[in-house]
């Protein structure tokens, strides 16, 4: 039986998992940070949400780094710390780290657009992948200037090419990541299909 639909989902680890995973994802570190540093509430500039690329739009450049680096981290050590009950366990978790970010409970379920959380959780499940993800972001951003197609085309990219490694069972979670990221792009990829998409190095 091909490993993909050898799933060991035991109740209790698998429980425990999606709690873990989603108390930790929903920690909305953006609004946490900005919050402590006097800038207000993220949630009422730019495009509302709790990322970090809202973050660095309130000018602080430090604070939206350490946004990045948190909500990262936040998929990460989900998945890594599952995964001591096994791989799908750290699946499980990382799977619902994402769904926390992005529909914290504590935020009337509205928070950020998942990109890295997605690359915690891959991180944590896959490392090697994310010199692949990095590679295919920096070679769309260097021919188009468009951050978020470098993210949408380095989120396609991941779980086509984990499967290819033989990761069936991550590159499945990643498949379902990537769909939930796209359709959170739906604003941008409205924008980029108009040409009206902003590009990185575009001032205001």
């Amino acid at each position: 039986m091909p490993d993909i639909l050898t799933w060991q989902l035991e109740p209790l680890p698998t429980l425990l998992s999606l709690a873990f995973g989603y108390l930790l994802g929903s920690i909305p570190f953006g609004l946490i940070l900005t919050r402590m540093a006097g800038l207000g509430d993220v949630r009422r500039i730019g495009s509302g949400n709790i990322g970090a690329t809202n973050v660095l739009r309130t000018g602080n450049k430090k604070l939206a780094a350490a946004t990045l680096v948190l909500d990262a981290l936040k998929g990460t050590t989900a998945a890594a710390i599952a995964a001591r009950w096994g791989l799908d366990a750290g699946i499980a978790a990382g799977f619902a780290a994402f769904i926390g970010h992005l529909f914290p409970v504590w935020l009337g379920f509205r928070g950020g657009k998942g990109v890295a959380t997605y690359l915690g959780i891959l991180l944590g499940l896959a490392p090697i992948m994310l010199a692949v993800f990095a590679a295919v972001w920096l070679a769309v951003a260097y021919l188009s200037r468009y951050s978020s197609l470098s993210a949408l085309v380095a989120t396609a990219a991941t779980p086509v090419v984990l499967w290819l490694t033989g990761n069936e069972k991550v590159a499945l979670l990643f498949a379902v990541l990537t769909l939930i990221t796209w359709w959170k792009h739906r604003a941008n990829i409205a924008r980029l299909m108009k040409g009206t998409e902003s590009k990185i190095g575009d001032k205001g």
